[in-house]
């Protein structure tokens, strides 16, 4: 479905997005994996070898308009396009309010936000060149109903959304496509850290009776990405099981 594409996924050394980098390289495309530690991307190279030369990896500054842009281009040089951004990186918290510092709000509003403008902004500059392209951004179940403690990863989520649709808006009349996938609960590192009572409460709200699968969410980015998505922009794709309905 993707054979010929490019596409670079931020926070794809583990989890959802190294779920999606190998759905992708499956799917025929080639694939840069971002990472924010060069030795976590060397991991993930080498869990992924078996592709060869059709899979490269990143690590810039996400928040670093220069240190994306020579990345990117990097990744174009290589393969010869960029056709897809994943905007996968993210980080999120437990903290109360009451004990939720300026700093740890900061942390998440830039890794969650900033960098998805960033890495936005940077391809979407070489996809105008090349006449089109694919963003896909990271929501989450949290964009609509909220989570009880850590606002700040609700809040930047929410803030994705909003990105997301003005986006497809704005990009259209450069043929750049804009969505997001909005997972629930999803059986990844980030769940694996909370309290299994949080997790077992949670998951008895799906109807569908368990949590997402990484390659279920995957398969959401593959359709996005891919022609048969065509006519698709400006949407948040949930892939939740149908919790909180």
């Amino acid at each position: 479905m993707l054979k010929g594409k490019t596409a670079v996924i931020t926070g794809g050394t583990r989890g959802i997005g190294f779920a999606v980098a190998k759905k992708y390289l499956d799917n025929g495309a080639n694939v840069a994996v971002a990472g924010s530690r060069p030795e976590t991307v060397e991991k993930a190279l080498a869990a992924l070898a078996e592709y060869g030369e059709r899979v490269m990896g990143i690590s810039p500054d996400l928040c670093s308009p220069e240190e994306v842009a020579a990345s990117f281009a990097s990744v174009k040089a290589r393969f010869g396009s960029l056709d897809i951004l994943i905007n996968n990186a993210g980080v999120s918290s437990r903290t109360p309010l009451y004990d939720y510092t300026l700093e740890e709000f900061s942390r998440i509003i830039d890794i969650n936000l900033k960098a998805v403008f960033v890495c936005s902004q940077a391809a979407a500059r070489l996809m105008r060149e090349q006449g089109g392209g694919s963003i896909i951004n990271a929501s989450s179940m949290v964009s609509e109903y909220g989570q009880p403690s850590g606002c700040g990863y609700p809040a930047t989520k929410f803030a994705v959304d909003g990105l997301t649709k003005s986006l497809s808006r704005e990009l259209a009349k450069d043929g750049i496509r804009v969505n997001a996938v909005a997972p629930g609960v999803t059986k990844t590192d980030m769940v694996a850290a909370l309290p299994k009572e949080m997790v077992d409460r949670i998951s008895a709200g799906i109807p569908l009776g368990r949590p997402g699968e990484p390659e279920e969410v995957a398969d959401a980015y593959v359709y996005l990405g891919s022609d048969m998505a065509s006519y698709v922009t400006g949407t948040v794709l949930r892939v939740d099981g149908a919790a909180m309905n």
